[in-house]
């Protein structure tokens, strides 16, 4: 069985208590699972599986929140439905699964999706339980936060501040040219939110809010995240509220039901993350499947690689020997902000439409994780 992407989607993104954190996390999932399915006039009762979650699965995320959404938006019980925590790479994880799953046979219809809002669940609390500590005596190895790890990699490729920089500015210009001209408007769905302090009425939202208006100057004033450290927030993700949904199907079924499928998966794989440097490896992932293929980064039209911290792209572009003109053409999550479980099937909607508006054929996503580096090989159908 093939397994072909039909439709992806996903809200707005807003920023830290901005305008999407009046929203439960099972509303915003929800209406992610009930567009993707209402765009392409898929019957609800044909799906087999639900796969998706957050990376921080405790008090409105608590539980299995990917069918928690799917219920509360008033979609059929029988879908079977799985939650994940993947850390970054989620809802790419959750693709990736499905896919796994249509492949064998043992699902013809299935949802991927994810959520985080982080604005009411912020990404601290599950050390913080009072149910001891994940890691037991003895544990000898050194794993370094993720702030740490992202300023090991630049001094690892010799990136300075003013790089950094550079690269953040960037993100911030490219997001905010496609959004002036329309590159997002097809994946991105037009949310109604609950009134914002002071106001009477319910808010429609249809952008991004974490986009800034910035300078090289600007963000040379900010000060590090650490102490003698290269990133600032200016060239790290944002905190976010968002959340994401596709629609995969096996290509047999697809073509029985009229389906129109958008894109194939040509492959994909799971990496761990080196424990020094922790979030580079998309740059392991990625030559994985240039390996596993037989192709060369010049089949590879378009690469989206989260932008966790501006020195993970800029570090799987100088190491594979990818073009900058080719990573992340419409920014990342340094200006569209990065909802943890969500960001996967946003680098997935944007790749696929961003192919069909340049004609081209075939995109690499890679989502950096401390543990699950996720990486795919998508062509355009």
């Amino acid at each position: 069985m093939k397994p072909v992407i039909v439709d992806a989607v996903r809200t707005p993104f807003g920023k830290r208590n901005g305008w999407m954190s009046g929203l439960h996390a099972a509303e915003m999932l929800g209406a992610a699972q009930t567009a993707v399915l209402r765009r392409t006039d898929t019957d609800p009762q044909s799906v087999e599986q639900v796969i998706g979650g957050c990376v921080t699965p405790v008090g409105e995320q608590y539980g299995n929140v990917a069918r928690t959404a799917w219920l509360h938006a008033g979609l059929p019980s029988g879908a079977g439905t799985t939650a994940i925590d993947a850390q970054c790479g989620t809802a790419q994880q959750a693709v990736q699964l499905l896919a796994g799953q249509i492949a064998i046979g043992a699902v013809d219809v299935g949802v991927a999706c994810g959520v985080e809002v982080m604005s009411r669940v912020p990404l601290t609390p599950k050390s913080g339980t009072g149910l001891g500590t994940a890691r037991p005596t003895g544990w000898s190895i050194a794993m370094p936060d993720q702030y740490t790890a992202a300023d090991r990699i630049a001094r690892y490729r010799g990136f300075s501040r003013a790089d950094l920089d550079g690269f953040g500015l960037r993100s911030q210009q490219l997001a905010q040219q496609a959004w002036d001209t329309g590159r997002f408007d097809a994946h991105v769905l037009t949310m109604e939110v609950p009134a914002a302090e002071g106001a009477d009425t319910p808010m429609l939202v249809s952008r991004d809010q974490g986009l800034r208006h910035t300078s090289l100057d600007a963000l040379a004033a900010l000060k590090p995240t650490i102490e003698g450290g290269l990133h600032t927030a200016g060239t790290s993700s944002q905190v976010s509220d968002g959340a994401s949904a596709a629609l995969l199907m096996s290509a047999r079924h697809a073509e029985s039901v009229g389906a129109v499928a958008k894109a194939r998966l040509l492959a994909q794989c799971v990496v761990g993350g080196d424990t020094e440097l922790m979030l580079d490896g998309p740059v392991a992932a990625g030559a994985r499947l240039l390996e596993r293929t037989g192709m060369s980064i010049a089949d590879i039209d378009l690469f989206e690689v989260n932008e966790a911290f501006a020195a993970v792209p800029m570090s799987f572009a100088t190491a594979l020997g990818v073009d900058e003109d080719r990573v992340n053409v419409n920014g990342g999550a340094i200006a569209l902000g990065h909802p943890a479980g969500a960001t996967g099937i946003r680098l997935l909607a944007n790749a696929i439409d961003e192919l069909v508006r340049r004609d081209a054929q075939v995109a690499m996503i890679a989502i950096c994780a401390a543990a699950a580096t996720t990486c795919l090989i998508l062509e355009r159908l």
